[in-house]
């Protein structure tokens, strides 16, 4: 059964204050939330996500189609329905999809916990270092989830995996694959738990994936932002440095795109379905 729905007519209505003039700053550091945005991300959310979910706020055109998915709600959970107009109003502007959520981080996960309840076996990792754009984060938990990643570690300046932008744009993938922030050596922190770090360099000396020979079972690839890249700290404290081969008069690569290929990459060889570059 699923839970009631409380109908919603007034913007000024304190039940759905969680929702009014987002702004992610402010969740993040007043309210301890973050907000799901869409369908896709709901449905992530209800059925895969460890996070609780605080309440869910629809336009009353979308309740029909939510019906199925509400029903796997905790009873105790609000559901607010309001007129589109109304949701707007709250909002702060036109929200077309018309289906948010509500939700609690809850106490950070530590990178030592996440990385020792791993076990063992093929494992893969991604670390993010100064990626500050939410569509590149976005877009690389949406890699990770693709391609088995077990978890993600972010370093201080990396954006909030939580921020509303990331989670759409990873298609709910930040709400399910495990992340941590660190604030000193990755490399050092994942060789420590038994990681081969790979750092991603688009430098036309450093080897290729395939030119490494055979992947051992865990494996990190260290990414960093676009324009500077890694530091040289970091490169330097890798086991490898690694680069995805181009056509010749192009140098670089997306973040997230390079996340995907190096990541399809790990993830056949660690399934023994080959490589994804030509022989």
């Amino acid at each position: 059964m699923p839970p009631p729905l409380f109908p919603v007519d007034r913007l000024d209505d304190p039940r759905i204050a969680d929702y009014r003039a987002i702004r992610e700053a402010d969740l993040i550091g007043r309210r301890g939330l973050f907000l799901a945005e869409g369908e896709v991300v709901l449905r992530v959310l209800f059925t895969r996500s460890v996070f609780r979910i605080r309440s869910v706020f629809l336009a009353e055109g979308r309740v029909a189609a939510m019906r199925p998915l509400l029903e796997g709600l905790d009873e105790g959970t609000p559901v607010y329905v309001a007129p589109q107009g109304v949701m707007d109003g709250v909002v702060g502007f036109p929200i077309h999809r018309g289906l948010l959520a509500a939700g609690e981080r809850g106490e950070p996960q530590g990178a030592e916990p996440l990385l020792a309840g791993l076990g063992p076996g093929p494992r893969r990792v991604v670390a993010l270092e100064g990626v500050v754009n939410h569509d590149n984060v976005g877009g690389i938990f949406r890699n990770c989830a693709a391609f088995g990643a077990d978890a993600v570690l972010l370093d201080a300046t990396s954006c909030d995996p939580l921020y509303r932008k990331a989670i759409r744009v990873s298609v709910g993938a930040t709400l399910v694959v495990p992340f941590a922030r660190w604030s000193g050596s990755m490399a050092g922190l994942l060789r420590r738990h038994g990681f081969s770090v790979l750092a991603l360099t688009p430098a036309t000396d450093a080897p290729t994936l395939r030119e490494l020979g055979a992947l051992p079972d865990r494996v990190a690839l260290l990414l960093g932002a676009e324009g500077p890249g890694l530091s040289r700290e970091s490169q330097a404290e890798a086991e490898h440095r690694v680069r995805i081969p181009m056509a010749p008069g192009f140098d670089s690569l997306n973040v997230a795109t390079t996340s995907g290929i190096a990541l399809a990459e790990v993830f056949q060889a660690h399934t023994g379905r080959g490589s994804v570059y030509p022989r």
